[in-house]
C-alpha cells in the first residue's frame, strides 16, 4: 500500500490518555546526590536525624532508669525472701542447740533408751527444719534470674544444709564428735545468714544498706544467743562443763556484745527502743539472769550448772522474743525496699512514658508537616499532569474539532490554596495553563481561518473540475474518432482526479464531501466507482463482491477512502502485477480487501501506519506528505470503518470492514435513479462476474454518446456481461452497449419493461429488441389543447404509444381545452424535469440494436 523510508517516530503518540506519559528526569537519578532525592525522602531525613538522636539520649536515659529499677525490683524480692531465710535459720537452731544437748546426754549414758530418747526428742525439729527450707526454696525459685552473688550464696546455703541432713543419722550412735556434728550445723546457719546479707541495692541507696545491715547484725545477735543456749544446755545434759566451754562461752558473749553494739549503731531510733523494751520484759530478763548464773566470777570456783529444762524453757523464750523483734525489723526493710521499688518503677515509667510521648508529639507534627508539603506537593504534580496530558490535551482536541467560533475554555484555579511557596507554584502552573490555552485559542483561530481558505479554493476547484467534467461530457457525446474519444477518455480520468484532490483538501479542512446519494447503491458499483478514480485503473481486479448495498449518504466518501486505498496499492506495486479487490459480508457488516504484490513496509512502518488509519493524526506537514493515510484515517472515522494493513507474501492486503450501519438493504426497482447531490455522479451496479477486462485491443466506435455507462442487462439476457471499468475504454463492447468514464459507471435500475428513452434502453421483449415492426400510430393526433393563437399544442412521444405506453402514468389524462393553469402547472413541470435531467447527468440515450441516430450511425 505505501512503502519507502520509515518515518520519523512522532514526539506525542495520537490518541494519549491519562497517565500514558510518565515524568521523566533529564538524567539518571543518583541516592548520593542530595538534590536528586524526593521531597519524603528530603523531609524523612530531617526528621530522622533529631529523632534518631533524641531516641538514642532517651534509650540511654531510659536503660540507666531501668537498669536501676530492675536492680531495686531484685533487691526488694531477696529482702523479701528474707522471712523465709529467718524462719529457716531459727528452726536450724533449734535443732542444732537441742542436738548439742542430746548429743551431751548420749556421751554420758549412751544405753538404747537414751538413743531412742534422742530420736524421739530430735524427729520434730528435724521435719520444722525441713518444712521452712522446703519454704525457702519455693520462694528462692523466682530469683533464678537474679545477680551471680545472690545465686552462688544461695547454692551454698542449700548445699551446707544438704550436709546438715546427712550428717543427721550420725547424732543417735554418737560416734562422730560434737565439734564436727555441731560445725556442720555452724556453717549451715552462716550460709543462711550470709544469704541474709546478700542483698545490695547499690551505693546510691544507703537508707537501703543500713536497713540489711540492722536485721543482718540483729539476726547475728539472736545467732550468738542461740549458740550460747546450746553451749549451756549441752553442760547441763551433760552435768559438767568441758574444758574449753567457759572460753568458748566467753568469746560468745563478746562477740554478741559487739553484735549488739553494730545492731545499735545501724537500727533506728524505734527500733532501739523497742529492743529495749524486749530486753525488759519477764522471760528475756529470767533468761538474762539465768545466763549469768553461769559466768564465773574468777578465783577457782567453777560457774554453776544450770538445770537442763529449766534452762531450755527460759532460753527458748528469749529466742522467741529475739525472733519477733527480727520480724520487725526485717518487715520495716521490706516494706522500705518496697516503697524505693515502686518509687524507682513509677519514676521510670514516668521518663519512659514522657519520652514516648514527646517522641509520638515530634513524630506526628513532624508526620503533620511532612504530609502537608508532600500531598501539597503530589496534588501539584497530579495537576500539572492532568493539564499536561488530560485538560489541555483535550482543550487542544476541542478547538480542533469545533465547528463554530471557537469556545471558551476554562481554566481551573490551582489545587494548592495555601499561600507558601508551594501555593504560589501553583498559581505559576494555572498562569502556564492559561497562556497555553491563550495560545491554542490563538492557534484554532489560525487553524480556522486556513481552513476556510482551504475549503474556499477546493470549492473553486470542484466547480471548475465539475466543470471541465461537463465540457468533456460534450465532447465526447459529439465525437466519433476513436482515438480523440480515447485522449478525451485520458482527460476525463485527469479531471476525475483533480477532483478526489480537491475532495481530501476539503477532508484536510475538515469538512465533508458534497457529493451524496439519496439512495443505497450496490457495493460493487461502489468499488468499480473508486477503481475509476485512479491512475492504472487497468490493474485493478474485482473478484467475488457480495451483492451488498450502501447507505446512500455514505457513497462519495467511501468511493474516496476506497480510491485512495487502491492508488497507494498500485502506485507502489510493479506495473506487471494485479491489485485484486473482494468483498464478502462477514458478521452483519462487509469485508473488503486489497491485496497487492507490491514492495511491502517494515514492520516499524507498517505498526506507524495502522496506528495512523487507527487514530486520526492532526493536520500538519508530516499529514501532508502523507495525504493517502490521513484521508483513508478521517474518512474510516468518520464512518465506523475498520482499516488494518497486514504483510502477506511480497505485498500487503489492506482489510476495511464496513460495520451494518453502512450497509442498507437493497432499493425496490422503480426505475428512477439514484440521484445525488449538485456535482455528483451516479455509480454503476457492479457486473456479476467481478472481474476487469483487459486491454488488447483498440475499441470499438460508439454507437452513442460516449460518456454513459453500460447497459443494465434486462430480464431476458442470457446471462451478466461483463461491464468496462469505469473511465478505460473497453476492449470490445456489445452492440448496445457504450464505453464508460471515471465515475460514471452507474446505471439505475431499470423500469419493469424498459424504453426507448429509458437509461438502459428497450426491454428484450420490445418490438425494437425483437425485430418486430412498430406500432402504427394512432388516427387522431394526440394533442395538449391549444396555445394562445389558436394552434394545437404537440405532446412529445405521445405517437410511440407502444413504446412509452408503460413508462407513462396510467392515471394521465389529456385536456383537450386549454386551460392557463394546466398549461401553466405543465410548464413548470417540464422545467422541473430538464432542471432534474441537468443535474442528474440522463442526456445519455442507448439505443436498442438495429437502430440508428439521427446522423445515420449504427
Amino acid at each position: 500500500m505505501d512503502a519507502g523510508p520509515d518515518p520519523t517516530p512522532s514526539a506525542e503518540s495520537p490518541g494519549r490518555n491519562r497517565f500514558d506519559e510518565r515524568v521523566v528526569p533529564h538524567r539518571r537519578r543518583s541516592p548520593l546526590r542530595l538534590r536528586d532525592w524526593r521531597m519524603r525522602t528530603k523531609l524523612a531525613t530531617v526528621l530522622v536525624i533529631p529523632s534518631v538522636a533524641f531516641l538514642v539520649l532517651a534509650g540511654v536515659q531510659t536503660a540507666g532508669l531501668v537498669g536501676r529499677t530492675t536492680a531495686l525490683n531484685d533487691f526488694a524480692r531477696q529482702v523479701g525472701i528474707g522471712q523465709q531465710i529467718t524462719t529457716a535459720v531459727d528452726r536450724l537452731q533449734q535443732e542444732r542447740d537441742r542436738t548439742a544437748g542430746e548429743l551431751a546426754a548420749l556421751r554420758r549414758a549412751g544405753s538404747a533408751a537414751d538413743r531412742d530418747a534422742a530420736l524421739v526428742a530430735l524427729r520434730p525439729l528435724h521435719a520444722a527444719t525441713d518444712t521452712a527450707f522446703g519454704a525457702l526454696r519455693e520462694a528462692a525459685g523466682p530469683l533464678a534470674d537474679s545477680d551471680a552473688a545472690w545465686q552462688v550464696a544461695y547454692a551454698e546455703a542449700v548445699e551446707a544444709y544438704d550436709q546438715v541432713v546427712y550428717i543427721r543419722s550420725a547424732v543417735p550412735p554418737a560416734v562422730l564428735s560434737s565439734d564436727t556434728i555441731l560445725g556442720n550445723y555452724h556453717r549451715a546457719v552462716e550460709a543462711l545468714l550470709g544469704l541474709l546479707a546478700e542483698p545490695s541495692p547499690g551505693p546510691d541507696r544507703p537508707e537501703l544498706t543500713d536497713a540489711v545491715l540492722r536485721y543482718v547484725q540483729l539476726a547475728r545477735v539472736k545467732e550468738l544467743s542461740s549458740r550460747i543456749r546450746g553451749q549451756l544446755y549441752a553442760a547441763a545434759r551433760a552435768g559438767r562443763y568441758g574444758l574449753e566451754d567457759q572460753v568458748n562461752l566467753t568469746d560468745l558473749r563478746a562477740q554478741q556484745l559487739a553484735a549488739l553494739g553494730a545492731f545499735r549503731v545501724a537500727a533506728t531510733t524505734a527500733q532501739i527502743q523497742a529492743y529495749d523494751r524486749t530486753s525488759r520484759t519477764g522471760a528475756f530478763v529470767d533468761a538474762t539472769r539465768l545466763e549469768e548464773k553461769s559466768i564465773s566470777t574468777g578465783g577457782t570456783a567453777l560457774p554453776a550448772v544450770l538445770p537442763a529444762n529449766q534452762w531450755w524453757t527460759a532460753s527458748e523464750q528469749r529466742q522467741e522474743l529475739l525472733r519477733q523483734l527480727e520480724d520487725r525489723v526485717l518487715d520495716d526493710a521490706v516494706v522500705r525496699a518496697e516503697q524505693v521499688s515502686g518509687d524507682q518503677l513509677r519514676t521510670t515509667l514516668l521518663v519512659l512514658g514522657g519520652i514516648v510521648v514527646v517522641l509520638a508529639l515530634a513524630v506526628l507534627l513532624a508526620v503533620l508537616v511532612g504530609r502537608s508539603i508532600a500531598n501539597s506537593m503530589q496534588r501539584l504534580r497530579d495537576q500539572a499532569l492532568r493539564i499536561a496530558q488530560v485538560e489541555l490535551p483535550h482543550a487542544l482536541k476541542r478547538l480542533r474539532t469545533v465547528d463554530g467560533g471557537v469556545p471558551a475554555i476554562d481554566v481551573p484555579p490551582a489545587v494548592v490554596r495555601s499561600l507558601d511557596e508551594i501555593g504560589e507554584l501553583a498559581e505559576a502552573f494555572v498562569a502556564v495553563h492559561r497562556s497555553a490555552v491563550s495560545v491554542a485559542v490563538e492557534q484554532a483561530e489560525t487553524r480556522r481561518t486556513v481552513n476556510a481558505m482551504f475549503v474556499n479554493l477546493a470549492r473553486r476547484s470542484q466547480v471548475l473540475v465539475e466543470r471541465q467534467l461537463e465540457l468533456l461530457d460534450d465532447l465526447e457525446r459529439e465525437e466519433a474518432d476513436p482515438d480523440q474519444l480515447e485522449n478525451l477518455f485520458k482527460l476525463d480520468h485527469l479531471a476525475a482526479r483533480m477532483r478526489r484532490n480537491d475532495e481530501s483538501l476539503l477532508v484536510l479542512a475538515g469538512t465533508e464531501s458534497t457529493r451524496r446519494w439519496n439512495r443505497p447503491v450496490r457495493l460493487g458499483a461502489v468499488l468499480l466507482a473508486a477503481s475509476a478514480e485512479i491512475e492504472q485503473y487497468q490493474r485493478v481486479r474485482h473478484e467475488s463482491v457480495a451483492d451488498l448495498y450502501v447507505v446512500g449518504h455514505a457513497v462519495g466518501e467511501l468511493v474516496h477512502l476506497v480510491a485512495e486505498l487502491l492508488e497507494n496499492a498500485t502506485a507502489f506495486s510493479r506495473p506487471d502485477t494485479l491489485v485484486r479487490v473482494t468483498a464478502r459480508a462477514e458478521g452483519g457488516g462487509a469485508v473488503v480487501e486489497i491485496a497487492d504484490a507490491g514492495l511491502g513496509m517494515s514492520p516499524t512502518a507498517l505498526a506507524q501506519a495502522n496506528a495512523v488509519l487507527a487514530e486520526p493524526p492532526v493536520a500538519d506537514v508530516a499529514a501532508v506528505e502523507r495525504m493517502g493515510h490521513f484521508v483513508v484515517s478521517h474518512l474510516a472515522a468518520r464512518h465506523g470503518v475498520g482499516v488494518r494493513l497486514t504483510a502477506q507474501g511480497q505485498g500487503l492486503v489492506a482489510r476495511l470492514t464496513l460495520p451494518a450501519t453502512l450497509l442498507a438493504p437493497a432499493p425496490e426497482l422503480d426505475g428512477s435513479p439514484p440521484t445525488g447531490s449538485s456535482g455528483s455522479r451516479a455509480l454503476a451496479p457492479v457486473a456479476p462476474a467481478g472481474l476487469m477486462p483487459r486491454p488488447v485491443g483498440p475499441p470499438a466506435a460508439p454507437v452513442g454518446p460516449p460518456s454513459r455507462p453500460a447497459a443494465w442487462p434486462g430480464p431476458g439476457a442470457a446471462g451478466p456481461a461483463e461491464l468496462p471499468v469505469a473511465g478505460r475504454r473497453p476492449v470490445s463492447s456489445p452492440p448496445n452497449q457504450l464505453p464508460a468514464r471515471a465515475a460514471q459507471v452507474r446505471p439505475p435500475a431499470p423500469p419493469a419493461d424498459g424504453g426507448w428513452w429509458s437509461r438502459q434502453g428497450p426491454a428484450p421483449s420490445s418490438p425494437a429488441t425483437l425485430g418486430g415492426n412498430t406500432p402504427a400510430p394512432p388516427l387522431v393526433p394526440v394533442t395538449g389543447g391549444t396555445n394562445d393563437r389558436g394552434l394545437p399544442v404537440r405532446v412529445p412521444m405521445a405517437q410511440l404509444t407502444s413504446v412509452t405506453e408503460p413508462a407513462r402514468p396510467p392515471s394521465a389524462r389529456v385536456r383537450e381545452d386549454p386551460d392557463p393553469e394546466a398549461v401553466g402547472g405543465m410548464l413548470s413541470r417540464l422545467y422541473s424535469g430538464v432542471r432534474r435531467a441537468e443535474a442528474e447527468e440522463t442526456t445519455e440515450l442507448i439505443l436498442p440494436p438495429g437502430a440508428r441516430s439521427e446522423g445515420g450511425r449504427q
